[in-house]
């Protein structure tokens, strides 16, 4: 099975592009669902984040308010690092069920849509690795456009992601978001085209097809040695 990493920054377009590979038939296992849910109420994930930020971050409703909670995280280093310690068990386990499923399914090509793909060290089940890229500038204004926060907050929260830069830099592929929609279209379209070729044999081997294939070889292999 071929494993491809999606990852970005904030106010990338790594959804635009996730988007456009879902509506090309593109399995997407996406670690921002995953995150959502295992924040929601009642979950291990709410239970352990309740315990370390107390009852001020919850809604009427006893759901954690997200907002509130990123206004804290954000600004402080060592809160946002308490928080990813505590549910990066819950999320990567979410993630591996996700991959798990679509290998029962016989499923050849996924892809993870991961923002945190290279902080939290899960490129490595990664290839390749596409980063949706656009320069320092336009990724504020764009986020400043989107959800409308004070500049502050907005840097706070480009800052506590690895650089664009260096994402780049480490990357197989690259889709540069700074243009239009329809060049960021294009770019997909050759994207597609190339994580839909055929499996390489350790990718086929890996599958569980492959995997099945090669064991009936074997068992027949060992029937006529019988």
């Amino acid at each position: 099975m071929r494993i491809v990493g999606l990852t970005g920054g904030i106010a990338s377009g790594k959804s635009t592009v996730s988007k456009e590979l879902h509506n090309r038939g593109i399995p997407i296992v996406d670690a921002d669902k995953i995150a959502h849910d295992v924040l929601k109420k009642g979950t291990r994930g709410w239970k352990r984040v309740v315990e370390i930020f107390g009852r001020e971050i919850l809604l009427e409703s006893g759901e954690v308010n997200r907002a509130r909670l990123g206004e804290i995280v954000f600004a402080d280093p060592a809160k946002r690092k308490q928080l990813n310690k505590a549910l990066e068990p819950f999320i990567a386990f979410g993630i591996f069920w996700e991959i798990f499923k679509y290998w029962l399914y016989g499923t050849h090509v996924i892809v993870l849509d991961i923002p945190l793909l290279y902080e939290a060290k899960m490129d490595w089940i990664s290839k390749p690795v596409v980063v949706v890229w656009l320069d320092r500038e336009t990724q504020e204004a764009r986020l400043l456009r989107r959800d409308h926060l004070p500049e502050e907050q907005a840097r706070n929260r480009i800052n506590s992601q690895l650089p664009l830069d260096i994402k780049r830099d480490k990357a197989d592929i690259i889709i540069d978001n700074s243009g239009t929609l329809e060049n960021t279209q294009a770019q997909v379209d050759n994207l597609y085209t190339t994580i839909t070729a055929p499996l390489s044999l350790k990718e086929f081997l890996l599958s569980r097809t492959g995997i099945l294939t090669s064991f009936t070889g074997v068992v027949i292999i060992a029937w006529l040695l019988l």
